[in-house]
This record gives structure tokens, sequence and C-alpha cells, in this order.
């Protein structure tokens, strides 16, 4: 891609991000959003390396006040927040999958590097949560982590079923 598409879709994909997050159902500590779709989207869309810039634009715009995280709030109090761990994970999880659908063409391969690519988020997400509020890592994966597989395993069948499409409507190989 010409660098200023890929400036133009690196934006459009931490807007698309920040979209995902005012898609957002209350759940205590961390609210139920449509971020993970957008992220993974990011990566396999974009790349590995503009998937993941998408990401970290999406955070320094939320961090300097941009009411753009999870129910129009911003500022880096959200990402020192329970919360945190899971947007900075949203970075590598961009990462891993645009790293594995550059590497793979097999689309059993792709589906299931998509379900590994949700893990970074999690993992740091989990483990932030457990740090930010003393809770102990059994307690903050099942308030962190368990109610929210159901529905990311469903994102990752919809960004499986839509990116071929997103990419013939962009024309990404020019």
């Amino acid at each position: 891609m010409k660098k200023s598409k890929e400036i133009s879709f690196v934006a459009l994909f931490a807007a698309l991000t920040a979209v995902g997050g005012f898609i957002s159902i209350p759940f205590y500590p961390v609210p139920l959003t449509f971020q993970v779709f957008f992220v993974l989207l990011s990566g396999i869309i974009l790349g590995k390396r503009l998937g993941a810039l998408s990401q970290i634009v999406y955070i320094g715009i939320g961090a300097i006040g941009a009411p753009i995280f999870h129910n129009f709030t911003g500022g880096v109090g959200i990402i020192l927040g329970p919360t945190g761990g899971f947007l900075i994970g949203f970075v590598f999880g961009a990462y891993m999958a645009g790293f594995f659908y550059e590497k793979f063409s097999n689309n059993k391969f792709r589906f299931s590097s998509l379900l590994f690519s949700i893990a970074p988020i999690y993992i740091i997400g989990v483990l932030w949560l457990s740090f930010i509020t003393n809770m102990t890592i059994s307690k903050a994966i099942l308030v962190g982590g368990v109610p929210f597989i159901p529905g990311d395993i469903v994102k990752v069948i919809m960004v499986f079923l839509v990116e071929k499409k997103v990419k013939k409507y962009f024309n990404f190989n020019t």
C-alpha cells in the first residue's frame, strides 16, 4: 500500500475500534464491547504491522483524553484502570492476527489463528485486572475472561466471514 493509503486505513481502524467500544453493554468490571471484532479485523486486513499500529493510535488518542474508550470515556486513567490491560492486549491481538494471516493461506489455519489471536488480549487483560483490583488470578479469569469467551468466538466467526469481502471492497492489492 502507498503511505497515504496506509495512514488512512490505520486511522479508519483506530476509529472503528472506538466505535466498537461505543457498542457497549455494562458489565462489571469489564464491559462487553464489539472492539475485539475490529481489533482482529485490523490485523488481517492491514497486516500485522499496520493492524497493531491502528490499535496503538486508538490507545494513544484515548490516553490523551479523547472520549473514545467504552462508554465515551478517555484519559490515561482508563488505561491504568481495571480494563487497561485489555486495551494494551489489543495491540498484540491485532499483530498476531495479521502475523498468522500473512503466514498461512489455509482457511482452517487462519480460523484457528484468529481464535489464538484473542489470547494476548485475555492474558494481558486478566493479569492487569488482577493486579489493579487485587483479585486472585482465578477470580480475574472468572470475571474478566470466562464471560467474554462465547461472544468473542462469535466475533471471530464474523471476522473470518467478512474478511474477504472487506479486502475485495477496499481493493487492498493496489
